[in-house]
C-alpha cells in the first residue's frame, strides 16, 4: 500500500513521474506527472488522475475522450520519488489514437492468466450462488478433474474440424478448467512453468 507521506514531492518541485502500465499486459501505456492532490483524487476516485503540465491544473485522464486509466494499484519506487501505477485502460490512452504514447500496440497476452488466477482464487475463497467458478468448487476435485477431462475431447473433435472459432474457444474452456483443478490441487500455473523450465534446461 502507498504511503502518500513518505513521497518526495520537493525534489520535482511539487511533481513526482507516474508511469502507467496495463494491469493486464504489463505494457506501459504513458508517463505523466503527480502531485499530492492528483494522487490522492486517484486514490479517492478509482480513476488516474494527473496534474498537467500544458493545462497548468489538475487532469483525470480521459474527461474528454472517456479513454479513462481505472486505476488498480499504485507503487512507490525505492527512493520515494516516482510512482508506478498499474490501471485497466478503457480505449487508447495516447492523443493520437494509439494504444500507447510509445506507438506500441496492446494486445492481450499471457499475463492475463494472472489476473484470471487471481479472479478463480477469489471464487474459491469467496463463493457466491452466481459464480460457475464456485459451484465446480463446491463440487469437489472429482467433478473439477471430470470437466478437464470432457472439455479436453471437445478440443480434439474441434481440431479435426475447420472451424477456428469453435476450437478457440474450447482451447480456451480448457484452459480456464485446467487453471481451475491446478488451484483446486494448490498449485499455480507458475508451478507448471517453473517444471517446464527445468525441462528446457536438460
Amino acid at each position: 500500500m502507498i504511503d502518500i507521506s513518505k513521497i518526495d514531492f520537493d525534489k520535482g518541485n511539487g511533481l513526482v513521474p507516474a508511469i502507467i502500465q496495463d494491469y493486464y499486459t504489463s505494457k506501459v501505456l504513458m508517463l505523466g506527472y503527480m502531485n499530492k492532490k492528483a494522487l490522492e483524487l486517484s486514490l479517492e476516485s478509482g480513476f488516474v488522475t494527473f496534474w498537467s503540465r500544458s493545462k497548468n491544473r489538475i487532469w483525470q485522464k480521459g474527461e474528454e475522450s472517456g479513454n479513462t486509466l481505472n486505476l488498480v494499484s499504485i507503487s512507490q519506487d525505492c527512493d520515494n520519488d516516482a510512482l508506478l501505477v498499474q490501471a485497466k485502460p478503457n480505449g487508447s490512452i495516447c492523443h493520437t489514437g494509439s494504444d500507447t504514447c510509445w506507438g506500441f500496440d496492446n494486445k492481450p497476452n499471457a499475463m492475463f492468466l494472472n489476473h484470471l488466477e487471481a479472479v478463480i482464487v477469489d471464487r474459491r475463497e469467496n463463493p457466491t450462488d452466481q459464480s460457475y467458478t464456485s459451484s465446480l468448487f463446491a463440487k469437489g476435485i472429482n467433478k473439477m478433474a471430470q470437466k478437464v477431462g470432457e472439455e479436453a475431447v471437445e478440443l480434439v473433435i474441434e481440431a479435426k474440424d475447420d472451424d477456428a472459432d469453435l476450437f478457440l474457444n474450447e482451447a480456451a474452456d480448457l484452459l480456464y478448467h485446467y487453471l481451475i483443478l491446478l488451484i483446486a490441487k494448490g498449485f499455480s500455473l507458475n508451478d507448471v512453468i517453473k517444471v517446464l523450465e527445468n525441462r528446457s534446461k536438460m
